[in-house]
Protein backbone atom coordinates (compact mmCIF):
# COMPACT_ATOMS: atom_id res chain seq x y z
CA UNK A 1 0.00 0.00 0.00
CA UNK A 2 0.84 3.57 -1.09
CA UNK A 3 0.19 4.95 2.36
CA UNK A 4 0.47 8.85 3.14
CA UNK A 5 0.15 8.50 6.81
CA UNK A 6 1.39 5.78 9.21
CA UNK A 7 -1.65 3.51 10.53
CA UNK A 8 -1.64 4.97 13.68
CA UNK A 9 -2.39 8.43 12.01
CA UNK A 10 -5.62 6.71 10.51
CA UNK A 11 -6.40 5.03 13.67
CA UNK A 12 -6.57 7.88 15.43
CA UNK A 13 -8.91 9.57 12.90
CA UNK A 14 -11.24 6.88 13.01
CA UNK A 15 -11.47 7.42 16.91
CA UNK A 16 -11.63 10.37 16.63
CA UNK A 17 -15.00 10.26 14.00
CA UNK A 18 -16.46 7.74 16.15
CA UNK A 19 -16.33 9.74 18.87
CA UNK A 20 -18.52 12.48 17.89
CA UNK A 21 -20.83 9.92 15.89
CA UNK A 22 -21.44 8.59 19.91
CA UNK A 23 -21.96 12.58 20.51
CA UNK A 24 -24.39 12.88 18.25
CA UNK A 25 -26.11 9.39 18.34
CA UNK A 26 -25.35 7.76 15.36
CA UNK A 27 -25.07 3.97 14.37
CA UNK A 28 -22.98 4.20 11.01
CA UNK A 29 -22.17 6.75 8.63
CA UNK A 30 -22.39 7.18 4.65
CA UNK A 31 -19.27 8.99 3.25
CA UNK A 32 -19.34 10.51 0.17
CA UNK A 33 -17.07 12.61 0.25
CA UNK A 34 -13.63 11.75 -1.30
CA UNK A 35 -11.37 14.16 1.36
CA UNK A 36 -13.30 11.82 4.09
CA UNK A 37 -12.20 8.50 2.21
CA UNK A 38 -8.41 9.85 1.79
CA UNK A 39 -8.19 11.42 5.19
CA UNK A 40 -9.60 8.59 7.01
CA UNK A 41 -8.50 5.63 4.96
CA UNK A 42 -5.60 7.26 2.03
CA UNK A 43 -8.09 5.96 -0.22
CA UNK A 44 -6.63 8.01 -3.65
CA UNK A 45 -8.97 8.52 -7.00
CA UNK A 46 -10.80 10.54 -8.84
CA UNK A 47 -13.31 7.80 -8.78
CA UNK A 48 -15.67 10.17 -6.67
CA UNK A 49 -17.26 11.26 -10.70
CA UNK A 50 -19.12 8.05 -10.24
CA UNK A 51 -21.40 7.17 -7.42
CA UNK A 52 -18.94 5.53 -4.74
CA UNK A 53 -19.81 5.31 -0.44
CA UNK A 54 -17.50 4.30 2.01
CA UNK A 55 -19.69 2.58 4.99
CA UNK A 56 -18.51 3.20 8.83
CA UNK A 57 -19.99 1.68 11.71
CA UNK A 58 -20.24 2.18 14.89
CA UNK A 59 -17.97 -0.50 15.83
CA UNK A 60 -15.28 1.28 13.53
CA UNK A 61 -15.76 -1.68 10.72
CA UNK A 62 -15.29 0.44 7.07
CA UNK A 63 -16.93 -0.91 3.96
CA UNK A 64 -16.27 0.66 0.93
CA UNK A 65 -18.36 0.39 -2.42
CA UNK A 66 -17.22 1.46 -6.03
CA UNK A 67 -16.68 0.62 -9.29
CA UNK A 68 -14.01 -2.38 -10.74
CA UNK A 69 -12.01 0.64 -12.12
CA UNK A 70 -11.33 1.64 -8.28
CA UNK A 71 -10.88 -1.43 -6.64
CA UNK A 72 -7.39 -1.72 -7.12
CA UNK A 73 -6.93 1.45 -6.77
CA UNK A 74 -8.66 1.40 -3.16
CA UNK A 75 -6.31 -1.67 -2.16
CA UNK A 76 -3.37 -0.34 -3.49
CA UNK A 77 -3.81 3.16 -1.69
CA UNK A 78 -5.76 2.56 1.63
CA UNK A 79 -6.09 0.46 4.23
CA UNK A 80 -9.64 -0.59 3.46
CA UNK A 81 -9.75 -4.29 3.35
CA UNK A 82 -13.80 -5.18 2.62
CA UNK A 83 -14.60 -3.36 -0.82
CA UNK A 84 -17.78 -4.50 -3.02
CA UNK A 85 -18.75 -3.47 -6.40
CA UNK A 86 -21.24 -2.67 -7.90
CA UNK A 87 -21.62 -3.48 -11.87
CA UNK A 88 -22.21 -0.96 -14.64
CA UNK A 89 -24.98 -2.33 -16.72
CA UNK A 90 -28.36 -1.06 -18.34
CA UNK A 91 -30.58 0.13 -15.24
CA UNK A 92 -28.22 -0.37 -12.91
CA UNK A 93 -29.30 1.16 -9.27
CA UNK A 94 -26.27 1.21 -6.87
CA UNK A 95 -28.33 2.13 -3.91
CA UNK A 96 -29.71 -1.58 -3.95
CA UNK A 97 -26.17 -2.76 -3.48
CA UNK A 98 -25.43 -0.39 -1.11
CA UNK A 99 -28.59 -1.52 0.85
CA UNK A 100 -28.01 -4.61 0.97
CA UNK A 101 -24.06 -4.05 2.65
CA UNK A 102 -26.23 -1.99 5.55
CA UNK A 103 -28.69 -4.48 5.58
CA UNK A 104 -25.76 -7.12 6.64
CA UNK A 105 -24.23 -4.77 8.66
CA UNK A 106 -27.40 -5.21 11.06
CA UNK A 107 -28.21 -0.92 10.55
CA UNK A 108 -32.27 -1.64 9.54
CA UNK A 109 -33.46 1.00 11.57
CA UNK A 110 -30.15 2.57 12.56
CA UNK A 111 -29.31 6.27 12.71
CA UNK A 112 -27.69 6.78 9.76
CA UNK A 113 -25.28 9.78 9.43
CA UNK A 114 -24.81 10.91 5.43
CA UNK A 115 -22.43 13.28 3.81
CA UNK A 116 -24.70 15.10 1.25
CA UNK A 117 -22.72 18.42 1.09
CA UNK A 118 -19.77 17.13 -1.11
CA UNK A 119 -19.40 16.63 -4.83
CA UNK A 120 -18.97 12.90 -4.56
CA UNK A 121 -22.79 12.86 -4.16
CA UNK A 122 -24.92 14.31 -6.81
CA UNK A 123 -28.52 14.94 -7.10
CA UNK A 124 -29.66 12.81 -8.97
CA UNK A 125 -28.02 9.61 -6.90
CA UNK A 126 -29.02 11.73 -3.51
CA UNK A 127 -32.30 11.32 -4.67
CA UNK A 128 -31.62 7.70 -5.47
CA UNK A 129 -30.36 7.19 -2.03
CA UNK A 130 -32.92 9.28 -0.62
CA UNK A 131 -35.98 6.46 -1.82
CA UNK A 132 -33.94 3.76 -1.49
CA UNK A 133 -33.35 4.08 2.51
CA UNK A 134 -36.25 6.08 3.35
CA UNK A 135 -38.28 3.34 5.14
CA UNK A 136 -35.14 1.15 5.93
CA UNK A 137 -33.42 3.63 8.61
CA UNK A 138 -33.12 7.26 9.85
CA UNK A 139 -31.36 9.32 7.99
CA UNK A 140 -29.63 12.63 8.99
CA UNK A 141 -27.07 15.16 7.51
CA UNK A 142 -24.07 14.81 8.88
CA UNK A 143 -21.82 16.37 6.18
CA UNK A 144 -20.05 18.60 8.53
CA UNK A 145 -18.47 15.88 11.03
CA UNK A 146 -15.64 15.00 9.08
CA UNK A 147 -14.51 18.24 7.61
CA UNK A 148 -15.05 20.27 11.27
CA UNK A 149 -12.16 17.17 12.73
CA UNK A 150 -10.36 17.61 9.42
CA UNK A 151 -9.84 21.98 9.87
CA UNK A 152 -7.03 20.94 12.52
CA UNK A 153 -4.45 19.44 11.40
CA UNK A 154 -1.64 16.98 13.16
CA UNK A 155 2.06 17.24 13.02
CA UNK A 156 2.32 14.88 10.08
CA UNK A 157 -0.30 16.81 8.50
CA UNK A 158 1.88 19.85 8.68
CA UNK A 159 4.37 18.81 7.58
CA UNK A 160 3.05 18.47 4.11
CA UNK A 161 1.31 21.81 4.22
CA UNK A 162 4.92 23.17 4.96
CA UNK A 163 5.92 21.20 1.74
CA UNK A 164 3.37 22.45 -0.49
CA UNK A 165 3.91 25.84 0.93
CA UNK A 166 7.72 25.28 -0.88
CA UNK A 167 6.59 24.46 -3.79
CA UNK A 168 4.12 27.55 -3.58
CA UNK A 169 6.93 29.50 -3.35
CA UNK A 170 8.46 27.74 -6.48
CA UNK A 171 5.92 28.38 -8.70
CA UNK A 172 5.89 31.99 -7.80
CA UNK A 173 9.38 31.94 -8.23
CA UNK A 174 8.84 30.17 -11.77
CA UNK A 175 5.99 32.68 -13.02
CA UNK A 176 7.86 36.06 -11.97
CA UNK A 177 10.44 34.66 -14.33
CA UNK A 178 8.71 34.95 -17.16
CA UNK A 179 6.50 37.65 -17.13
CA UNK A 180 7.45 40.62 -18.92
CA UNK A 181 5.73 42.99 -21.75
CA UNK A 182 5.28 40.22 -24.81
CA UNK A 183 5.17 37.29 -22.80
CA UNK A 184 2.47 34.56 -23.18
CA UNK A 185 0.20 33.88 -20.55
CA UNK A 186 0.82 30.00 -21.63
CA UNK A 187 4.30 29.86 -20.89
CA UNK A 188 3.54 31.71 -17.13
CA UNK A 189 0.99 29.08 -16.40
CA UNK A 190 3.51 26.29 -17.30
CA UNK A 191 6.36 27.18 -15.44
CA UNK A 192 4.20 27.42 -12.64
CA UNK A 193 2.70 24.02 -12.60
CA UNK A 194 5.75 22.74 -13.77
CA UNK A 195 8.02 23.81 -10.83
CA UNK A 196 5.22 22.28 -8.66
CA UNK A 197 5.20 18.69 -10.37
CA UNK A 198 8.96 18.99 -10.49
CA UNK A 199 9.31 19.87 -7.12
CA UNK A 200 7.09 16.16 -6.38
CA UNK A 201 3.97 18.01 -6.09
CA UNK A 202 -0.12 16.76 -7.01
CA UNK A 203 -1.97 18.65 -9.47
CA UNK A 204 -4.14 21.23 -7.02
CA UNK A 205 -7.77 20.84 -6.50
CA UNK A 206 -8.61 23.78 -9.00
CA UNK A 207 -6.87 24.82 -11.77
CA UNK A 208 -4.10 27.86 -11.21
CA UNK A 209 -6.35 31.01 -11.93
CA UNK A 210 -4.33 32.96 -14.46
CA UNK A 211 -5.73 36.05 -15.92
CA UNK A 212 -4.55 39.97 -17.80
CA UNK A 213 -5.76 42.74 -18.90
CA UNK A 214 -9.52 42.81 -18.17
CA UNK A 215 -9.56 39.53 -17.33
CA UNK A 216 -7.22 40.46 -14.40
CA UNK A 217 -10.22 41.25 -12.56
CA UNK A 218 -11.80 37.64 -12.64
CA UNK A 219 -11.65 35.43 -9.90
CA UNK A 220 -11.92 32.05 -12.04
CA UNK A 221 -9.92 29.75 -14.55
CA UNK A 222 -11.01 30.76 -17.98
CA UNK A 223 -9.69 29.37 -21.15
CA UNK A 224 -7.67 31.10 -23.97
CA UNK A 225 -4.28 33.00 -23.65
CA UNK A 226 -3.29 36.16 -24.55
CA UNK A 227 0.44 37.90 -24.56
CA UNK A 228 1.17 40.63 -21.99
CA UNK A 229 1.03 44.41 -23.94
CA UNK A 230 2.73 47.59 -22.15
CA UNK A 231 0.96 48.54 -19.97
CA UNK A 232 -0.49 45.55 -18.58
CA UNK A 233 -1.53 43.54 -15.18
CA UNK A 234 -1.49 39.74 -14.40
CA UNK A 235 -3.62 38.28 -11.79
CA UNK A 236 -2.25 34.68 -10.40
CA UNK A 237 -3.90 32.76 -7.74
CA UNK A 238 -2.17 29.19 -7.68
CA UNK A 239 -1.11 26.94 -4.75
CA UNK A 240 1.61 23.94 -4.45
CA UNK A 241 0.21 20.94 -3.58
CA UNK A 242 1.69 17.67 -1.84
CA UNK A 243 -0.24 14.57 -1.06
CA UNK A 244 -2.97 16.60 -1.57
CA UNK A 245 -2.36 18.73 0.89
CA UNK A 246 -2.83 23.07 -0.04
CA UNK A 247 -0.79 25.97 0.28
CA UNK A 248 -1.76 29.13 -1.83
CA UNK A 249 -1.03 32.74 -2.78
CA UNK A 250 -2.12 35.14 -4.92
CA UNK A 251 -1.32 38.32 -6.38
CA UNK A 252 -1.50 41.03 -9.14
CA UNK A 253 1.38 42.20 -11.18
CA UNK A 254 1.38 45.41 -13.13
CA UNK A 255 3.45 45.28 -15.80
CA UNK A 256 5.17 47.69 -17.44
CA UNK A 257 5.18 49.87 -14.12
CA UNK A 258 1.72 50.30 -11.78
CA UNK A 259 -0.70 52.97 -11.84
CA UNK A 260 -1.45 55.12 -8.98
CA UNK A 261 -4.44 53.63 -8.97
CA UNK A 262 -2.74 49.75 -8.52
CA UNK A 263 -0.75 51.26 -5.83
CA UNK A 264 -3.94 52.64 -3.89
CA UNK A 265 -5.56 49.19 -3.82
CA UNK A 266 -2.18 47.90 -3.13
CA UNK A 267 -1.66 49.56 0.15
CA UNK A 268 -5.20 49.14 1.12
CA UNK A 269 -4.91 45.15 0.26
CA UNK A 270 -1.58 45.15 2.71
CA UNK A 271 -3.26 47.02 5.57
CA UNK A 272 -6.28 45.00 5.20
CA UNK A 273 -3.79 41.33 5.40
CA UNK A 274 -2.40 43.31 8.61
CA UNK A 275 -5.16 43.60 10.13
CA UNK A 276 -6.31 39.92 9.37
CA UNK A 277 -3.47 38.71 10.91
CA UNK A 278 -4.22 40.39 14.23
CA UNK A 279 -7.70 38.45 14.16
CA UNK A 280 -6.77 35.28 12.84
CA UNK A 281 -5.75 34.28 16.87
CA UNK A 282 -7.35 31.65 18.98
CA UNK A 283 -10.20 33.49 20.93
CA UNK A 284 -11.54 34.91 17.84
CA UNK A 285 -13.97 33.56 15.35
CA UNK A 286 -13.92 33.35 10.96
CA UNK A 287 -16.28 36.19 11.56
CA UNK A 288 -14.01 38.29 13.04
CA UNK A 289 -11.30 37.66 10.61
CA UNK A 290 -13.44 38.93 7.43
CA UNK A 291 -14.72 42.12 9.65
CA UNK A 292 -10.85 43.33 10.30
CA UNK A 293 -10.77 42.91 6.34
CA UNK A 294 -14.16 45.18 5.45
CA UNK A 295 -12.89 47.31 7.85
CA UNK A 296 -9.87 48.48 6.34
CA UNK A 297 -11.00 48.35 2.83
CA UNK A 298 -14.24 49.92 3.39
CA UNK A 299 -12.05 52.85 5.11
CA UNK A 300 -10.41 53.45 2.34
CA UNK A 301 -13.88 54.04 0.43
CA UNK A 302 -13.06 50.52 -1.51
CA UNK A 303 -16.57 48.29 -0.18
CA UNK A 304 -17.16 48.12 -4.18
CA UNK A 305 -14.26 46.50 -5.12
CA UNK A 306 -13.92 43.84 -2.41
CA UNK A 307 -15.65 40.42 -2.18
CA UNK A 308 -18.12 39.45 0.47
CA UNK A 309 -15.78 37.04 1.88
CA UNK A 310 -12.04 36.49 2.51
CA UNK A 311 -10.38 33.29 2.89
CA UNK A 312 -11.08 30.18 3.57
CA UNK A 313 -9.28 26.95 5.60
CA UNK A 314 -6.91 24.62 3.10
CA UNK A 315 -6.18 21.08 3.52
CA UNK A 316 -6.62 17.68 1.39
CA UNK A 317 -8.70 18.84 -1.13
CA UNK A 318 -9.99 17.43 -4.67
CA UNK A 319 -11.37 18.79 -7.76
CA UNK A 320 -13.24 20.93 -8.43
CA UNK A 321 -11.79 22.90 -5.61
CA UNK A 322 -9.13 23.69 -3.00
CA UNK A 323 -11.60 25.83 -0.79
CA UNK A 324 -12.36 23.79 2.23
CA UNK A 325 -14.20 24.69 4.86
CA UNK A 326 -14.78 26.83 7.46
CA UNK A 327 -15.20 30.59 5.57
CA UNK A 328 -14.30 34.27 6.21
CA UNK A 329 -17.65 35.66 6.01
CA UNK A 330 -19.53 37.94 8.04
CA UNK A 331 -21.09 36.36 11.08
CA UNK A 332 -19.52 33.19 10.98
CA UNK A 333 -18.71 32.38 14.52
CA UNK A 334 -16.53 28.90 13.98
CA UNK A 335 -13.59 29.66 16.40
CA UNK A 336 -9.92 29.82 15.41
CA UNK A 337 -8.07 27.45 16.95
CA UNK A 338 -4.12 26.25 16.70
CA UNK A 339 -3.07 24.21 13.61
CA UNK A 340 -5.22 25.52 11.06
CA UNK A 341 -4.23 25.93 7.58
CA UNK A 342 -6.24 29.25 6.56
CA UNK A 343 -5.81 31.28 3.24
CA UNK A 344 -6.41 34.99 3.50
CA UNK A 345 -7.14 36.93 0.22
CA UNK A 346 -7.25 40.63 -0.12
CA UNK A 347 -9.15 41.13 -3.77
CA UNK A 348 -9.83 44.18 -5.22
CA UNK A 349 -11.56 44.16 -8.45
CA UNK A 350 -12.54 48.02 -9.78
CA UNK A 351 -14.19 47.75 -12.89
CA UNK A 352 -14.87 50.99 -13.61
CA UNK A 353 -11.18 51.58 -14.19
CA UNK A 354 -10.29 47.95 -15.05
CA UNK A 355 -8.10 47.99 -12.34
CA UNK A 356 -7.14 44.87 -10.32
CA UNK A 357 -5.74 44.38 -7.44
CA UNK A 358 -5.09 41.18 -4.95
CA UNK A 359 -2.85 39.87 -2.46
CA UNK A 360 -2.83 36.38 -0.95
CA UNK A 361 -1.62 34.07 1.72
CA UNK A 362 -1.55 31.26 3.05
CA UNK A 363 -1.05 30.82 7.57
CA UNK A 364 -0.61 28.34 9.86
CA UNK A 365 -2.71 29.27 13.42
CA UNK A 366 -0.83 29.10 16.51
CA UNK A 367 -1.08 29.84 20.24
CA UNK A 368 -0.36 33.85 19.26
CA UNK A 369 -0.06 35.44 15.92
CA UNK A 370 -0.36 32.96 12.72
CA UNK A 371 2.95 31.68 10.74
CA UNK A 372 3.15 32.69 7.11
CA UNK A 373 4.09 30.12 5.54
CA UNK A 374 5.59 31.59 2.53
CA UNK A 375 9.20 32.80 2.34
CA UNK A 376 8.13 35.52 0.61
CA UNK A 377 7.51 39.11 1.78
CA UNK A 378 3.88 41.20 1.30
CA UNK A 379 5.35 43.66 -1.36
CA UNK A 380 4.25 45.02 -4.66
CA UNK A 381 5.54 43.22 -7.68
CA UNK A 382 5.72 45.50 -10.91
CA UNK A 383 7.71 43.60 -13.88
CA UNK A 384 8.69 45.72 -17.45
Amino acid sequence: MALAFEPDEYEARKQAVLAEMRAQNLDGMLLFAPESHYWLTGYDTFGYCFFQCLVLTRDGRFVLMTRMPDLRQARHTSIIEDIRVWTDQGGADPTRLLKDILFELDLLGAQIGVETDTHGLTAANGKLLDERLQSFATIRDASDLVPTLRSVKSEAEIGYVRTAARLCDAAWEAGLAEITVGADEGAILAAMQGAVLAGGGDYPGNGFIIGSGRDALLCRYKSGRRTLSDPDQITLEFAGSYRHYHSAMMATVPVGGATARHREMFDAAAAALSGVEAAMRPGRTFGDVFDAHARVVDGAGLQPHRMNACGYSLGARFAPSWMDPPMFYRGNTTEIVPNMVLFAHMILMDSDTETAMTLARTYLTTDADPEPLSRHPVELVEKF
